[in-house]
């Protein structure tokens, strides 16, 4: 059964699924209010206690898919580049057991590719979603339908993914808009 999360809503990974070992987080949008093709593309800032960047090599985007660790944690399954099709249009697989210990937040975000230079922003953008599926049962298990309201904003952090300590990892349904696409989410978390 799939728990629907609003903006702002957290829930404790550990307390509501304590079962859960690794899991896929599915993303879709639907585009459209634009002559030039979409192209939106996933991105996961691994963050230290700083809210900061742990390093370089923490971002997981279109350029580097996986998480630094021997193990990867996390792993962009592609970029889709046109969003077209049903489904999810981004995915990444995680496997919180293995983040980095000194990562104690993960940011997911979407962000448009060549914004500005095409002319877009998340006021065209439709229908986004974040989604937690057991990965053992291809069960939904959260889901995130972003309802807010974009007009200049190029980049979205869906949901943000933080360690408590002993209790496991919580997630938050986040849906904040900001300026410059990745570049901007970049300097925000450097």
């Amino acid at each position: 059964m799939t728990i629907n999360l609003s903006k702002g809503t957290t829930l404790n990974l550990e307390k509501v699924l304590p079962t859960l070992d690794a899991v896929f987080v599915g993303l879709g949008w639907d585009v459209g209010g634009s002559n030039n093709p979409f192209d939106l593309d996933v991105c996961v800032f691994m963050l230290g206690a700083n809210d900061k960047l742990v390093s370089n090599n923490h971002l997981i985007f279109y350029n580097q898919l996986k998480s630094p660790e021997s193990e990867p944690a996390l792993e962009l399954t592609g970029d889709n580049r046109t969003g077209e099709g049903e489904g999810d249009d981004e995915a990444i697989i995680m496997d919180l057991r293995k983040v980095d210990p000194t990562v104690q937040k993960l940011a997911v975000a979407i962000t448009i590719h060549e914004a500005d230079a095409r002319g877009q922003n998340f006021g065209m953008v439709s229908n986004a979603y974040v989604r937690m599926v057991n990965i053992s049962n291809r069960e939904e298990l959260l889901r995130y339908d972003l309802d807010a309201q974009f007009s200049s904003e190029t980049a979205v952090v869906m949901a943000n993914f933080k360690r408590e300590g002993d209790k496991g990892w919580s997630m938050t349904a986040v849906g904040e808009g900001y300026p410059g696409s990745l570049a901007g989410l970049v300097s925000r978390y450097q």
